[in-house]
């Protein structure tokens, strides 16, 4: 997956909003909650899984847990490139609906996330 078609895909997600933290991390936020999250150089990828995806990922080496927020299952790609662009779109989607649905109502009706 190259930057470009990360970039397109977390954006082309209700509400999302691109945060740039701790120097040059690029993170993917839906109703300011982090979702996902990648270097300045898109080289790597951090994003919220589902338990499933965690044990799966993190037990056949494809990722490892992500630093400091493995607890709430988050996992790392290394290399971002190396990926298929389809299946962490995929990944991109469920990491924006596990964390938009632990939005209020309120917050998810604003962003357009209920209807």
């Amino acid at each position: 997956m190259t930057r470009d078609e990360l970039h397109g895909a977390a954006m082309a997600l209700p509400g999302t909003e691109l945060d740039v933290k701790w120097g040059d991390d690029h993170c993917y936020c839906v109703g300011g909650r982090m979702y996902a999250a990648t270097d300045g150089a898109y080289t790597g990828l951090s994003f919220k899984a589902s338990d499933i995806a965690f044990e799966a990922l993190t037990s056949t080496g494809r990722a490892q847990p992500a630093k400091y927020l493995a607890r709430a299952r988050w996992v790392t790609l290394k290399d971002l490139a190396a990926q298929d662009a389809a299946e962490v779109a995929d990944w991109l989607r469920t990491a924006h609906a596990l964390v938009a649905a632990k939005l209020t109502r309120a917050q998810r009706r604003a962003l357009g996330l209920d209807a």
